[in-house]
């Protein structure tokens, strides 16, 4: 517990292979990119009369009545309006955004502002129902999607400057990979897409690029070291990057997130529909940030010649730097040779001494010792 705590305060750093295991994120993120487009294109988004038309109805209450009660009322038989975006502004002032009232007849059209009327104590004639049509949804999406790609380009553009197009390649591709992962999300759950949720999109984008780009600084600035290339390859450095921002982008998502739960748990219609897309966009933001965008630029700079032959020279050298396991028929030892009897290993291992003749069994005078050797200046 004591190393967890110091390496989420940030006194040490963790080990974990995020580079070497990229296949594992590739499965992950496919699989949820996957199960996404399958929501978008098989259940599709739910979008607010904003996008779609509908009506809107507005009129002021004298007396107490709740949001619930009114959705009470909508929802009832014939009017079937379940899906009524209703919100009390002010403290008298009631509107409802809801679906078109083509469908139902102008008796029962009338039977419903009469109940919503009885309701809130006034007369029917003080309800307004004004048509809504698409139109400003669509300019809301032209605008957006505008604002996208101008996004999108000037990023590009800034990454490829400061950094390489690599980076700016990995770095688009986790930003894509967010957006279908939340446009998947909504559509697997029904919510309504509103303006809202648009702008919420649009800021998202800019966190998980802002997390990008903190990761690539530090990616960038061990690469370049001589020291550390000489060690380990391009991979292994970019893993020690990320381990060493790893806790920075992480409480930095966890900081960005308790406010936006806060908005989820205790804010209006609009305000959660808000803090859902930017709770999703969040956590995949950060997601991807690590586990998307720097592994595409691992994949990408390995492919280098340079960066080649320096994995293909640390995976020469003997010892513990060695990147891959030496094969077994290479790195087996020799098998011990057979024993010899013991007379033939003493001879091996000795030399042989010579016989005895007559010249050495003279008295031989004090040997001479051999003058020291000089030493070279």
């Amino acid at each position: 517990m004591r190393r967890a705590f110091d390496t989420f305060r940030g006194y040490r750093h963790p080990e974990f292979h995020i580079i070497q295991r990229r296949r594992r994120w590739l499965i992950l993120s496919g699989t949820a990119i996957a199960v996404s487009l399958t929501g978008l294109f098989v259940l599709r988004l739910n979008y607010s009369i904003d996008f779609t038309g509908g009506t809107l109805i507005q009129y002021t209450i004298e007396t107490e009545v709740s949001v619930e009660e009114i959705r009470d009322v909508l929802a009832a038989e014939p009017y079937g309006r379940e899906a009524a975006e209703v919100q009390i502004v002010g403290e008298d002032r009631v509107s409802i955004r809801t679906s078109a009232l083509t469908d139902l007849t102008p008796q029962e059209r009338a039977g419903l502002f009469d109940d919503l009327a009885a309701q809130a104590g006034v007369a029917s004639d003080d309800i307004s129902a004004q048509v809504v049509g698409p139109t400003w949804g669509e300019q809301i999406s032209r605008q957006a999607l505008i604002g996208l790609l101008v996004v999108i380009l000037a990023i590009t553009l800034y990454i490829t400057l400061r950094f390489e197009w690599k980076m700016a390649l990995g770095a688009m591709v986790a930003m894509v990979h967010d957006v279908i992962i939340t446009a998947g999300v909504f559509a697997l759950t029904g919510r309504e897409v509103s303006p809202a949720t648009v702008i919420a999109i649009l800021t998202i984008l800019g966190f998980s690029l802002y997390d990008t780009v903190v990761i690539y600084d530090m990616v960038k600035e061990n690469t370049e070291s001589t020291a550390a290339l000489g060690k380990d390859t391009y991979e292994g450095v970019a893993n020690t990057s990320m381990n060493q921002v790893l806790m920075r982008s992480v409480n930095t998502s966890l900081v960005v997130v308790l406010p936006i739960l806060s908005l989820l748990l205790f804010g209006g219609d609009t305000l959660k529909d808000f803090a859902f897309a930017m709770l999703i966009g969040t956590i995949t933001g950060a997601y991807s940030s690590i586990f998307v965008a720097t592994p595409i630029l691992v994949v990408l700079k390995e492919r280098e010649p340079r960066y080649q032959q320096l994995r293909a020279r640390l995976e020469s050298r003997p010892g513990e730097r060695r990147l891959r396991s030496v094969p077994a028929a290479t790195a087996a030892p020799d098998p011990a040779p057979e024993a010899e009897p013991e007379t033939a290993a003493v001879g091996a291992s000795s030399k042989p001494t010579p016989r005895p003749s007559s010249a050495s069994s003279r008295p031989r005078g004090p040997r001479r010792r051999p003058p020291a050797k000089r030493k070279r200046r």
